[in-house]
């Protein structure tokens, strides 16, 4: 699973160039256990950070923007399914992530 983990992440890395990434591959497949350590070790770090960026941009996608969240609010309220202090709370809170 963490050899998956590794290549997902070695094609994901727009810093790494292409023949660098050839290299870890051809040593993935040859020594793999050594390569996945060694790799683990040297741009562990990096790995998780771009991992969180990409989760990151997933939820800022999936949340959409204020303008978005106000109008959804707006319509459950209107729909009866929340109450007005709820939608206030939604309001304030969708509008504090401009500023």
């Amino acid at each position: 699973m963490a050899l998956f983990s590794i290549i997902t992440d070695l094609f994901r890395d727009r810093k790494l160039g292409g023949v660098a990434k050839a290299v870890w591959l051809v040593f993935l497949m040859f020594m793999p256990f050594l390569t996945a350590l060694i790799y683990l070790i040297a741009r562990g770090g990096g790995m998780a950070e771009r991992a969180a960026a990409r989760q990151s941009d997933f939820e800022a996608r999936l949340q959409g923007s204020p303008s978005e969240e106000i109008a959804r609010a707006r319509q459950l309220l209107d729909n009866g399914v929340i109450t007005e202090e709820e939608y206030a709370a939604l309001k304030s809170a969708a509008l504090a992530r401009i500023a």
